[in-house]
């Protein structure tokens, strides 16, 4: 186990309190990126006590347990994000290659504001520096699972994040 469900929803707590103050009298939209970030997203858009939006947007970059070094959007955004304050949802920050390739496609649509939060950040594995408004914990660089995160989609149930073990 790297972290337990207890310390996972009180950081959701604390980020989901402090989006609630940073976008007061603002209506952002929480883009979240499937399949990893769904659920954080459910549970910190319960913690966020203003209005927002959501929408999704799939994007594909892994093999097993490897990058594969080529991201592909799979499905795009329903909303309109130009003129708009967006917060872009994320499981895991890892290489940021993905996250990277995600702010420039959106950048294109013209927000009012983009901003990236990360349930995890391996920052030790940084190959493409990225801007992390929100982060809940830095991790070394191990395949985590568990609370969305998955291997070959097992272990998105678990309700706490823990270390892949081959074995």
């Amino acid at each position: 186990m790297l972290i337990d469900e207890k310390a996972i929803r009180e950081k959701v707590q604390e980020i989901g309190r402090q989006i609630s103050i940073d976008y007061r009298n603002r209506k952002p939209v929480l883009i979240g990126v499937l399949k990893g970030a769904f659920v954080f997203l459910a549970d910190l858009l319960r913690e966020i006590d203003i209005p927002v939006e959501v929408d999704f947007l799939s994007i594909h970059s892994y093999e097993g347990t490897e990058s594969s070094g080529v991201v592909r959007i799979t499905h795009d955004l329903s909303l309109n994000i130009e003129n708009r304050d967006v917060l872009l949802i994320e499981d895991v920050i890892d290489t940021g290659r993905t996250v990277s390739y995600i702010i420039d496609n959106l950048g294109t649509r013209k927000p009012r504001s983009l901003v990236i939060c990360s349930l995890l950040n391996k920052a030790e594995r940084r190959l493409i520096e990225v801007p992390l408004t929100y982060s809940g914990f830095t991790i070394p660089g191990v395949f985590a699972v568990g609370y969305g995160l998955d291997c070959d989609n097992r272990y998105r149930n678990l309700k706490y994040i823990g270390v892949l073990d081959n074995e």
